[in-house]
């Protein structure tokens, strides 16, 4: 029986990090057997400028023929030296509005977005992030603009309050068992708890850390210390946002179960 693949959507500005943000899906994918479509919205007022009909035509038309081109020129290297097929589509209009045409015509496992700089809003739009967030309720994935999900050789796991149900998913399952270091997990708790560091019995490195205003960053720095580079985070996590803007890696968003 053919193992089911996981269909992942990459939505993307087409901005520079664009490139680190493919290649982060592709190593993802052949990490969870995954099928990846890319997808790109440009505002339809920023192609039509023109009053004139047929101008305005010529407008479209070259638009469509330019995104196409700067599209496969970022995909198809990135999908010839990882022999894995990336289907590409792009539409002009409604930036919210088509992504949310694509999401249902997709019925996407997994939706990766670039990560966003701190303190600012749009990825790819309006409050895009906070848009996929809340109209979406499966996994995200966040590519760290500075550095791709590592390949399988490299993946180094970490889990932010970590549950045991929902480390029982079959998704994290299949991203465990390609990390090549004990899985690095990461809790907050509350003010007066003994914190510190320790190795659990099956070779899990747990870090705790007390609650305050700058856990997040402290966090962070660790992550970097520990080598983890791909970190799992579920969505209902108190500050989330605060989560993505702070840490300095690829983050995985998964759902309660």
């Amino acid at each position: 029986m053919l193992k089911k693949k996981y269909k992942i959507l990459v939505l993307s500005d087409l901005k520079k990090s664009t490139v680190s943000t493919v290649k982060s899906t592709v190593n993802l994918a052949k990490m969870i057997n995954g099928d990846v479509s890319f997808f790109h919205v440009k505002k339809a007022s920023d192609v039509v400028v023109r009053d004139n009909q047929l101008s305005a035509m010529r407008a479209i038309n070259e638009q469509y023929n330019s995104t196409d081109r700067i599209i496969s020129a970022i995909t198809k290297p990135i999908s010839k030296i990882q022999n894995i097929k990336i289907n590409h589509s792009f539409a002009f209009g409604n930036v919210k509005n088509e992504i949310a045409r694509q999401i249902e015509e997709q019925q996407p496992d997994i939706i990766v977005l670039g990560k966003r700089k701190p303190k600012m809003i749009n990825i790819i739009g309006d409050h895009i992030t906070e848009f996929v967030l809340k109209n979406y309720k499966g996994i995200i994935m966040i590519a760290a603009n500075d550095g791709a999900v590592k390949p399988i050789d490299t993946l180094a796991l970490g889990v932010l309050n970590k549950n045991k149900e929902e480390l029982n998913l079959k998704f994290t399952q299949d991203l465990i068992k390609h990390s090549k270091q004990p899985l690095t997990s990461f809790s907050v708790v509350e003010k007066g708890y003994n914190v510190a560091h320790t190795q659990s019995a099956n070779d899990e490195v747990t870090y705790v850390f007390e609650q305050g205003d700058n856990e997040i960053q402290k966090i962070s720095n660790c992550l970097v210390k520990s080598n983890v580079n791909l970190l799992c985070v579920n969505r209902a996590t108190k500050g989330l946002h605060n989560v993505i803007d702070k840490t300095n890696v690829s983050l995985i968003l998964y759902a309660n179960t």
